[in-house]
């Protein structure tokens, strides 16, 4: 399998993203489950309607300050996205700008180039939405770009329908889609089901065996007038701008968050790189980081993600223990699949029934583990 590669990287990078999460199977008694004997915990959910988050808590971490996240190098101008076929800059042998056509061909649906200008690695996460050029777009999968790198192809997914048309300069637009849309661009891969998944709010299905539901908060006809409004377009961003969508999320996000600040307040030498996240009483996504500090730079957004799919999901009294959490984060032991860039990154991918689980390993400067994330699948 992958065990003796899998402990390296917890030995040379974060302790415990790996296999040293067995760790956290050895005994049940404790309401606050060690992950590792020298950092993690796993603590009690943080509840609110249909959603429980679990913090998880370390003492420990890596220096993840020599990364920039796409949030922040769009921002600040270190990244430059462009349609393919578009006109990318360059720098001469003398430190010149020049403008240059992108030899790619003509634009595409599915793939953008980005150049990497910034003196860091630049973090990309699956689900990450890019606003403007032609079509929004979410990034397909976890990756690295490397600083100073040749312009890249960046595999991307539409989250609008309707225009095909020169817009705006791509921006950030501080978004991560909903988990039941990022399963589909980080997993299955495929344009139809990421668009599917918009229009429908949640992928999930109430298994037969569950307690009846009450309804979701906000249902398909409220999904279709928030993404198409009165625009001739059809736009996911759009969610958070809409009295049917975005005036319910940011008070139900607000709400997870000052409880989840409250319940993580008097933390004594640890602080929290990721969370568990379970929708009624099903385990369903966890996001875990390298550090503490690396977390905090995508907890925002991610908590709005989370937030939108349990609003999506039908309401239920049920909850996830923390015996559901510490089982969900067992690591699986099925098909592996493994994409690298040699001396950046390397990606790896297990799926396993309905779990799958990736993990985005930086290279240089040393191996770090930098996010983990586990998925039960809705299909």
């Amino acid at each position: 399998m992958y065990r003796g590669t899998l402990l390296s990287w917890g030995l040379l990078g974060l302790a415990g993203l790996g296999g040293c999460l067995a760790s956290v199977f050895a005994t049940g008694e404790q309401k606050s489950e060690r992950l590792n004997p020298n950092g993690w915990r796993l603590l009690e959910p943080v509840i609110y309607e249909n959603l429980s988050v679990f913090p998880v808590v370390s003492h420990q971490g890596v220096d993840t300050g020599g990364f920039v996240t796409l949030d922040e190098a769009l921002a600040s101008g270190d990244a430059q996205v462009t349609e393919r076929g578009g006109d990318v800059l360059r720098r001469t042998r003398d430190g010149r700008p020049v403008t240059l056509p992108y030899p790619g061909g003509g634009a595409s649906v599915n793939q953008l180039v980005l150049i990497n200008r910034s003196n860091k690695p630049l973090v990309l996460l699956a689900g990450e939405l890019i606003s403007g050029g032609k079509q929004d777009r979410v990034i397909a999968k976890d990756r690295i770009v490397a600083p100073g790198a040749e312009p890249l192809p960046l595999d991307v997914f539409c989250v609008e329908h309707g225009r095909w048309s020169a817009g705006t300069q791509f921006a950030s637009a501080k978004i991560i889609v909903h988990p039941s849309v990022r399963e589909k661009a980080a997993v299955d891969q495929k344009q139809t089901e990421v668009w599917a998944a918009v229009r429908g709010g949640t992928t999930a299905r109430v298994s037969g065996d569950t307690a009846p539901a009450a309804a979701p908060q906000i249902t398909v006809q409220n999904l279709d007038a928030a993404i198409a409004g009165e625009a001739r377009t059809e736009s996911y961003a759009r969610l958070y701008k809409t009295s049917s969508v975005g005036s319910r999320v940011e008070p139900f996000a607000e709400e997870v968050q000052r409880r989840f600040a409250r319940a993580t307040a008097n933390l004594k030498g640890e602080r929290v790189v990721g969370v568990v996240v379970a929708y009624g009483g099903e385990v369903a996504w966890s996001d875990i980081f390298a550090s503490p500090a690396l977390f905090d730079r995508y907890w925002s957004k991610l908590l709005r993600s989370y937030v939108v799919e349990a609003m999506a999901r039908p309401q239920s009294k049920e909850h996830a223990s923390l015996d559901d959490a510490r089982e969900f984060l067992r690591p699986l032991e099925g098909r592996e699949n493994i994409e690298s860039e040699p001396n950046v990154y390397r990606w790896r991918q297990v799926t396993q029934g309905h779990y799958a689980e990736i993990e985005l390993e930086a290279l240089r400067p040393k191996n770090i583990t930098l996010h983990h994330l586990k998925i039960h699948r809705t299909s």
